[in-house]
């Protein structure tokens, strides 16, 4: 029997016509009662009700209830796109729920930024984003062909992975950027003159107006809200901000606890700094880290820290062990030394504050394993949880190293299917495509992983992540790796309890247990009972967060 004989006002019992806990004492239930925003109990109507609630909400009778999802990896820049416009190869959906049609050509993305320079005053600058060139059957987008666009107006186009943008040459003799021009990452033609290619944050910067410009757009106060609901429309309920920049100081750290506060807001946010600089800027920003957990609450925290190793793949600016890429020029890059990163690293490990690694590459992968296993030799963290993200041509050894090590892996697994062609016939070739994020392996390996999208690289959503997962299928159709297929179970399980791990909130969301938040992404269907090919097709009513329902724009309150 229940220990208070007088319920608490927001005490509720919801049905639906299923819910899958992601705990496997109890993996299916029907009802889940909540008491003050937490699981109170799960099971049926009547075992819930044995707690004397009598609040029934059926709003769900026909849904299907999960664990809320949890994004390990994303970027609150996934809200900009209300405010740049979006030109990216795939439609996608905005945060306000409206469509955008893709780019599909060049041509397409020359007619689109025309139209946008004939109402923008000659001389006033051009940003777009999203585009990734690899797409194209076209030569690679330059400097020449926004020229085509416009002379008139300086023109920046960042690309999908953020890694890279291409000006034109308006822009280019704007900040006299030539060939005497020394920054790391202007790409150039034979001749030395830069062909409208910055790579990487030192060349885009470059272009301070326009850098300057997605910064504050990713920085704003609109940007985040936006970011927020697009979450939610995507069933999300805790997403990790991995590495913003943006809001590393007091005052900023102050605005996002206001912003995530607000009983409107309706996600939970692990706010991540990047590391940047060398040791004594990894020293400074430790006493930073604690002094941001003054203002964490029930939907704010900052548990851990990220460092980027290498760039994309698709970009050519990861960094490859041998043969290397397949075709195209090699720009693999380190963004750190990385003769520096355990110097780099040790800060934040003898500190227990969990490390998310950027290694897209396998020889990143090496690196950053390399250095915790010479910092746990230093210092004992039994439960550090370093989580290897992205690690997307890691090696069966690495994996092998990374967990008897205690590390963990978060797969970019949509990339099977954005860029799964691409990998295939330009990028690593046929052989380690069928590699490349390499779950059902890691299973065979005893390595805990998850699955993320890196929104807004791609678009926000554990049911495209879990069927990329599945399914492992390209545009064209193909198979990228049957062997490492893994199971819808194994796919919800890395969207939910095994995320909440590597974030190290594990204890209180990432599935439906009593003393847990009552965190439920709500689903038209059943991921587990529809055919695997449809899973991405399941329609996202929403979410319930701290039992609170949260209902998408286009969803029925």
């Amino acid at each position: 029997m229940p220990s208070s004989d007088t319920p608490s006002t927001d005490d509720v019992i919801f049905t639906a016509r299923l819910i899958r806990t992601a705990n496997p004492s109890r993996p299916t239930a029907h009802s889940i009662a909540v008491r003050e925003g937490k699981v109170l109990a799960v099971g049926t109507l009547e075992e819930c009700k044995e707690w004397g609630i009598e609040n029934v909400d059926t709003r769900f009778a026909d849904k299907v209830l999960t664990a809320g999802f949890v994004e390990a990896h994303a970027h609150s820049m996934s809200g900009m796109y209300s405010s740049i416009p979006y030109v990216g190869w795939f439609g996608r959906h905005m945060p306000d729920g409206t469509w955008v049609d893709g780019i599909r050509s060049t041509d397409d993305l020359i007619v689109r930024i025309r139209s946008i320079a004939e109402s923008t005053p000659v001389g006033e600058s051009i940003i777009v984003a999203g585009f990734d060139p690899i797409y194209m059957d076209s030569e690679r987008l330059d400097r020449f062909h926004l020229d085509d666009a416009t002379t008139h107006h300086p023109v920046f186009v960042f690309h999908a992975s953020a890694h890279l943008a291409t000006v034109n040459s308006f822009l280019l003799n704007k900040y006299d950027i030539s060939t005497t021009s020394q920054a790391p990452g202007i790409g150039r033609q034979q001749d030395g003159t830069p062909n409208g290619e910055l790579r990487e944050p030192a060349a885009m910067a470059l272009a301070r107006d326009e850098f300057r410009f997605i910064g504050r757009t990713v920085a704003s106060q609109e940007t985040f809200t936006h970011f927020g609901s697009a979450m939610r429309n995507a069933g999300i309920t805790t997403v990790a901000d991995l590495g913003n920049m943006f809001y590393a100081t007091e005052e900023s750290r102050s605005t996002l606890a206001q912003i995530t506060s607000e009983a409107q807001f309706p996600i939970r946010v692990v706010s991540t700094s990047r590391i940047t600089g060398g040791v004594t800027e990894a020293r400074d920003t430790v006493p930073k880290i604690f002094a941001s957990r003054q203002y964490e609450h029930e939907k704010l925290f900052f548990p851990i820290v990220k460092l980027i190793l290498d760039g994309s793949i698709q970009g050519f600016t990861a960094v490859l062990q041998w043969p290397g890429y397949f075709t195209g020029e090699d720009h693999g890059l380190f963004l750190t030394a990385p003769e520096q990163v355990v110097d780099i690293l040790r800060p934040f490990h003898t500190a227990h504050i969990g490390i998310h690694c950027h290694c897209n590459g396998d020889a990143t992968s090496e690196v950053f394993i390399n250095a915790i296993e010479t910092l746990l030799a230093e210092h004992s963290w039994l439960d550090h949880r370093h989580t290897i993200t992205h690690a997307q041509l890691i090696t069966s050894a690495q994996m092998r190293r990374a967990h008897n090590l205690g590390m963990v892996a978060n797969f970019f697994i949509n990339h099977m299917f954005f860029w799964g062609d691409q990998h295939r016939y330009t990028t690593v070739g046929p052989d380690r495509a069928q590699h490349l994020n390499p779950c059902a392996t890691a299973d065979r390996i005893g390595l805990n992983y998850s699955i993320h999208t890196d929104a807004p690289v791609t678009p926000p959503g554990h049911l495209h992540t879990m069927w990329a997962a599945v399914n492992r299928i390209t545009p064209t159709g193909q198979v990228l790796g049957e062997s490492e297929r893994i199971t819808i179970d194994r796919a919800f399980h890395a969207a939910t309890i095994d995320a909440a791990y590597q974030l190290h909130l594990d204890h209180i969301v990432g599935s439906l247990e009593v003393g847990k938040y009552a965190d439920m992404t709500v689903l038209d269907d059943d991921p587990y009972e529809v055919d695997s090919h449809t899973i991405c097709d399941i329609s996202v009513w929403g979410t319930v967060l701290g039992g609170v329902p949260q209902p998408r724009p286009t969803a029925p309150a």
